[in-house]
């Protein structure tokens, strides 16, 4: 049996560099240079930090959620733990009984948990006592918190104290403290004087008395003491107290700054220039040791590159990261130089483990940092390295994800460019990679995971406005992509498509069933919607087929588009009481609609249906409804596209100063004319009047009531139908500019493109007389006549969202006609037929003719 005072190192320590070491009543800590914590003893209060439910252990236990954290320092109190990075972060865990934990509580913590009152206090030291606790500035400021019965928090009560609270020591700068078990002593190091505070009634307070004291007291020394020596250390234990002296005659006392050897290792100038000069020598295999130290621990390089100028990483918080990014960059172009001292690191890099779920957000620096070490690195590596680091990136739980965006919102401009550009080169090789040699599953997986972090930039360059913009993101590999099914995977990641490659996802959707309209014409609407209103959603999902009722056989794509162009005519009629209408005849949901809800509802299906069956319709909505439709914020620009004198008039009240409130006398009010009605926008406070301190606000009410309030009911019941009509997964992909060229088309009619890709079938060429003279013809119409052309030719009257380019006209002539045949359409081949006439002026005659009687949809 071993002897009780007998040692023996700690073996699962053995091989570890220990840096610092901190008992408390039953636990210890240690902290080893690579920024790892471990902990042992007793866990009755949680003061391990292992988590709930977890018992005492007689062997060190890694604190794994402090990975990632640059530690400066580790304190171990009574039944509770403190440990400080080199940010100044204050994290404390264990038993809280008086608020020793600092965190406004008494409510006991069983992992390290952050003291948000001192971030960005600049802490430099942390010290422990038995149910209390101390921290110093770096401007020598004192804080105490938790018990106070013993006067040991020195706020001239013996109250206990829950958050930390300065201790007032008569504008000295401390130096050092320390806390014993009821006791604590402060250095003010210019004035070579100590004072102490707490229990004395060991006489540990060294005032020579035996009383308690709750406000700091000067300690008596000899007079000699401060002549011929500094005070090098304050120290204060269970019931006593130490002072280290210096024999140095005539200097000041010091804070000593701790031993090299006491800190985690960080990376600077020195050690790379070191590493290079080792890299040739005998000194190779010490050197590539000291590599893995630092590049495999996500605390080393989080502790290596800290923005130390003005103290700025002290503000290190979910807002700023703390770090300088000119140092970073420079530091690893310096590595890049020397091919063995990179290959080493890279191969460090490879196998490290990244913080998951961090206790502090200093660990997350890891993930800005190891990007632009991975751009330094040559090719073969940059791929396994950045498949590893989304791979963490995605592992990250929501919270860590948040702040690990708002770091990416904050980074400089060439920093965040270069991140894009990184991620989006390698995700283009990957898709490079499946369309030559076929897709496997590791290969989707790679590719989906880079997709959705280029997916998370996209997001945060949209929010952070800055000169980063859509074409930085895009993908056209992608269109060579044949597999189906791997352009579906990938619809949650937008960013990358183009909009070719969105509108091809959503042509090769396939249809589970076909779902048939059998309507009247004579009765159309109504039919319609009552159709509608029967069907299932699965229904819905289906192929459109539409049928009349007067040929029930007749089955064609001509039906469908004439059913769309006829059915939204129908509801662009005011007297249909659908919508609101401006002077461009462009339309709006109603205030006060005259018709029923469920009839929007209904509106909204036949648009997804629209949008399902790539139908282009006309039905004018300015850009706010496809931005609703997207969870898109309307902007005032929106409200003016549809209102422009309204839009106008807005911009002019933002323009507004308090003096031209008050010169032209501006009796402004917090009202809107809108849809023929006058609206108070804050019905509990009416006839207030609006000034430049509220114009703001007052603008952004107005669009919010026009925009969304006011047809609240009436647009969400659109919205259910709209998706009830369409796959919502696919239309998503779409910015809102995009959807509304997906559903309504754009104006571009560039009728150049429309000849340039005509093909000519049969007995026709570019060189026949009949086609010659057709072009002729066509020249000479008027724009709108042209425009009908389109519809005749192919059903849309607007131009698809792809372009005229989308538009294959196909020309053959029409057989066994005269001259008083007219011009016939196939709208679903977009073949036009034309006779052979003797004449230009009769061709003119009998295709304006045909543009007005009949439209082309007539036979197939």
């Amino acid at each position: 049996m071993e002897s009780p005072l007998e040692y023996k190192p700690l073996k699962d320590l053995s091989n570890r560099h220990v840096i610092q070491i901190s008992c408390g009543d039953q636990h210890s800590m240690a902290l080893t240079q690579e920024g790892q914590v471990f902990v042992w003893g007793k866990n009755s209060h949680g003061q391990l930090g292992l988590g709930e439910g977890r018992s005492g252990s007689q062997t060190p236990q890694h604190v794994q959620c402090l990975d990632g954290v640059p530690l400066a320092q580790i304190s171990a109190g009574g039944d509770h733990s403190f440990v400080l990075s080199l940010s100044g972060v204050v994290l404390g865990w264990g038993k809280n009984s008086s608020g020793q934990l600092g965190l406004g509580d008494t409510t006991d913590r069983h992992v390290p948990t952050i003291v948000k009152s001192l971030n960005g206090k600049k802490t430099q030291f942390i010290s422990c006592g038995g149910e209390h606790t101390a921290g110093l500035s770096k401007e020598g400021t004192v804080f105490t918190f938790g018990s106070g019965v013993f006067g040991q928090l020195g706020h001239n009560s013996f109250k206990d104290e829950h958050l930390p609270r300065v201790v007032e020591l008569w504008s000295s700068k401390v130096s050092q403290v320390t806390c014993g078990r009821h006791h604590t002593l402060v250095l003010v190091a210019s004035s070579k004087r100590i004072y102490s505070f707490g229990c004395g009634m060991q006489g540990q307070l060294g005032n020579g008395q035996m009383t308690n004291q709750s406000v700091p007291s000067l300690v008596h020394f000899p007079s000699e003491f401060y002549d011929e020596y500094a005070i090098g250390k304050v120290i204060a234990g269970e019931n006593h107290s130490f002072v280290l002296f210096y024999k140095v005659h005539g200097k000041e006392s010091t804070n000593l700054e701790p031993y090299e050897s006491r800190r985690i290792v960080t990376l600077d100038d020195k050690m790379i220039d070191q590493w290079v000069s080792e890299c040739d020598s005998n000194a190779w295999k010490t050197t590539q040791k000291k590599i893995s130290k630092v590049f495999s621990s996500a605390a080393c390089l989080n502790g290596s590159f800290l923005k130390t100028s003005c103290d700025e990483h002290y503000q290190t918080s979910a807002e700023f990261c703390g770090l300088d990014f000119d140092l970073v960059k420079k530091s690893f172009a310096k590595l890049a130089v020397n091919k063995r001292v990179m290959s080493k690191v890279v191969e460090t890099v490879g196998s490290a483990t990244l913080p998951g779920s961090p206790a502090s957000v200093e660990a997350l620096r890891v993930y800005l940092l190891l990007p632009e070490l991975i751009r330094v690195c040559q090719r073969p590596h940059r791929a396994k390295l950045l498949e590893g680091l989304s791979s963490n990136i995605l592992q990250l739980n929501s919270d860590a994800l948040k702040v690990l965006e708002t770091y990416w919102s904050k980074l400089p401009d060439d920093c965040l460019k270069g991140l894009v550009k990184l991620f989006r080169k390698e995700t283009s090789k990957s898709i490079g990679r499946i369309a030559v040699d076929g897709i496997n599953l590791n290969a989707s997986k790679r590719l989906e995971q880079l997709a959705q972090v280029l997916q998370m930039f996209y997001k945060v360059c949209c929010n952070a406005h800055n000169k980063i913009t859509k074409s930085h993101f895009i993908i056209n590999e992608i269109n060579d992509l044949l597999d189906t099914q791997t352009l579906k995977k990938l619809i949650s990641f937008p960013c990358i498509f183009n909009l070719e490659a969105k509108c091809r996802v959503m042509k090769t959707t396939s249809h589970p069933s076909c779902y048939e309209l059998v309507l009247r014409r004579t009765a159309l609407l109504d039919d319609c919607f009552r159709e509608l209103k029967e069907a299932t959603d699965q229904d819905l999902k289906g192929l459109l087929v539409v049928l009349y009722a007067d040929d029930v056989t007749y089955r064609s794509d001509v039906s469908k588009r004439d059913f769309f162009v006829d059915v939204m005519k129908e509801l662009r009629k005011p007297d249909s009481h659908f919508f609101m209408y401006n002077d461009k005849k462009m339309i709006w949901f109603p205030t006060q609609p005259s018709v029923e809800k469920e009839k929007y509802l209904l509106l909204g299906i036949l648009c997804g249906l629209a949008v399902n069956n790539n139908c282009v319709v006309h039905l004018p909505f300015p850009l706010a409804l496809f931005k609703k439709l997207l969870n898109v914020k309307p902007t005032l620009q929106d409200l003016k596209e549809f209102d422009t004198v309204l839009g106008q008039n807005l911009e002019h009240v933002l323009k507004y100063s308090d003096d031209d409130f008050e010169k032209k006398k501006r009796t402004l009010t917090n009202k809107v004319t809108w849809d023929g009605r006058e609206v108070e926008l804050d019905p509990t406070n009416p006839g207030n009047i609006v000034t430049n301190f509220y114009k703001t606000e007052f603008v952004d009410n107005c669009v919010d009531y026009t925009l969304n309030k006011s047809v609240e009911e009436v647009f969400e019941e659109f919205k259910t139908g709209f998706f009830k009509g369409c796959d919502r997964d696919l239309v998503m992909m779409f910015e809102p500019e995009e959807l509304r060229g997906l559903l309504l088309g754009t104006e571009d009619y560039d009728w150049d493109i429309l000849k340039q890709n005509t093909t000519y079938e049969e007995l026709l060429s570019a060189e026949h007389l009949t086609v010659i003279s057709f072009w002729q013809v066509f020249e000479e119409l008027t724009s709108n006549q042209k425009k009908t052309f389109l519809l005749f030719l192919t059903g849309f009257e607007r131009v698809p969202i792809l372009g005229m380019s989308e538009v294959k006209m196909r020309v053959r002539n029409l057989f066994n006609s005269t001259e008083e045949h007219l011009p016939q359409a196939l709208t679903c081949h977009s073949l036009l037929e034309l006779p052979i006439h003797q004449s230009r002026a009769k061709l003119k005659e009998k295709l304006i003719e045909a543009l007005n009687q009949r439209r082309g949809f007539w036979e197939e």
